[in-house]
């Protein structure tokens, strides 16, 4: 089994890793590297479990401009980014090139859709990726070489295949974005069809397949819809199709034009020295270990 590509969503991760730690965790300049620290640290640990053939770290837009265009409240209630984590954030790609991990950037795109697009092109080479990342979008990436490392509180992520997909949620990963649509994402401030919910669109995806077919049936009046549809469901999803099919279009996944990464080992020396120079001397320490044994 060929070694994984491990595609990392940097702005999902470093998020978690600033609110996880405190932020009086500072470099010698007084500057805090608590979001650059637990990303590495998240980062370590998957290394060293799953021996990727390379890390790649995902950057791209806040908010894709199709997306805000399809809905003006998409991402409309995130806060700003916080000052300490925006100067990290800054420092990031360099921090990591230390590891011997490259970064891209999706540029008017997001994170999430360049992920994808590293998933399809492991896929097409038929290769494996682990896609590392807190966003339940990514789930619609999966299948037999395609897993999303999904971040687990104090334990080791969790491998999400696509039978974790079916577990969580009860669909098929393809099925994500019409399960997004009908249930909407709070997190993404998009809000589904009024009166769903999660295991509403659940049963409706199993049952009838996808976003289209449901409006489809919908639409008919006939004894067929009264005996498939609630009568609510129905005319919810004839008053919302035109919404409905736009909160799809936002969930599903664009392509970034960007070649296959090359293999690329780590280099625990140059992580180690990284480390140090932000004071962070105990990932220093574990690092110059792993640099001795490798």
């Amino acid at each position: 089994m060929p070694a994984p590509l491990l595609a990392v969503d940097a702005p999902s991760l470093l998020y978690r890793a600033f609110f996880a730690l405190p932020d009086s965790i500072k470099d010698p300049e007084g500057q805090p590297v608590n979001a650059l620290l637990g990303t590495a640290n998240l980062l370590l640990q998957a290394v060293e479990e799953h021996r990727p053939r390379a890390v790649v770290l995902c950057f791209g837009a806040e908010a894709a401009t199709y997306r805000t265009d399809a809905f003006a409240g998409y991402h409309a209630d995130r806060p700003p980014m916080p000052d300490a984590l925006g100067h990290q954030w800054k420092q990031a790609r360099a921090f990591f090139g230390a590891f011997g991990w490259s970064s891209l950037d999706a540029g008017e795109l997001e994170a999430d859709d360049l992920l994808g697009s590293l998933a399809a092109l492991e896929r097409d080479a038929g290769g494996r990726a682990l896609l590392f990342t807190g966003d339940r979008d990514m789930f619609q990436c999966v299948d037999g070489q395609v897993a999303v490392l999904w971040p687990a509180g104090k334990g080791s992520p969790e491998v999400v295949d696509a039978a974790g997909v079916r577990e969580r949620y009860g669909i098929e990963p393809a099925q994500v974005p019409d399960f997004i649509a009908l249930r909407g994402d709070p997190s993404d401030g998009i809000p589904g069809a009024k009166g769903i919910g999660e295991k509403g669109a659940a049963q409706l995806l199993r049952d009838h397949g996808g976003l289209e077919a449901l409006i489809s049936l919908a639409g008919e009046a006939s004894a067929v819809t009264r005996r498939l549809l609630r009568p609510k469901v129905a005319e919810t999803l004839r008053l919302q199709a035109g919404e409905l099919r736009a909160y799809k279009d936002m969930a599903t996944l664009r392509t970034v034009a960007t070649p296959r990464p090359p293999d690329a080992p780590g280099d625990f020396a140059g992580a180690a020295a990284a480390a140090r120079a932000k004071g962070m001397n105990r990932l220093g320490e574990r690092l110059e270990r792993a640099a001795a044994a490798a």
